[in-house]
């Protein structure tokens, strides 16, 4: 199976980088599943969402991105977030905690709304249902 180049970059650090075969991510347009030789694109990613990235060895890993973009050139897909987590660097106990007492409080507030967005990213991230 062919394979494109992937850099997952945030602000304050290079969160990953390798082979994959595919990347899903959500945009503020939709779902979008890129490939090797998919056409160059730029796109908003949507907050409160995960990424997936597959690797050459069919694992898929999940990515809490919070804020940023996706590019896509030759050179492979670059997702520059604004914060981004690995599934394997996220406390699913304290997620879901997070998660629930934001849901309680409906979103009122600007910062519920945020952070209802922030821990469903990372549930989703590590296989979570919402």
């Amino acid at each position: 199976m062919a394979e494109m180049q992937v850099d997952l970059v945030a602000v304050e650090r290079q969160i990953w980088s390798g082979k994959a075969q595919m990347v899903v991510a959500r945009t503020v347009d939709g779902d979008i599943g890129v490939m090797p030789g998919h056409a160059p694109l730029l796109a908003e990613l949507r907050e409160g969402f995960a990424a997936r990235v597959v690797e050459p060895n069919g694992n898929v890993m999940g990515v809490a991105v919070h804020g940023g973009f996706l590019s896509v050139t030759k050179a492979g897909v670059t997702i520059l977030a604004e914060a981004a987590e690995l599934h394997d660097e996220i406390d699913v106990t304290k997620a879901r905690a997070a998660y629930d007492r934001a849901l309680a409080t409906g979103g009122e507030s600007a910062e519920a709304a945020a952070e209802l967005r922030r821990e469903r990213a990372r549930l989703l991230a590590v296989g979570e249902s919402v």
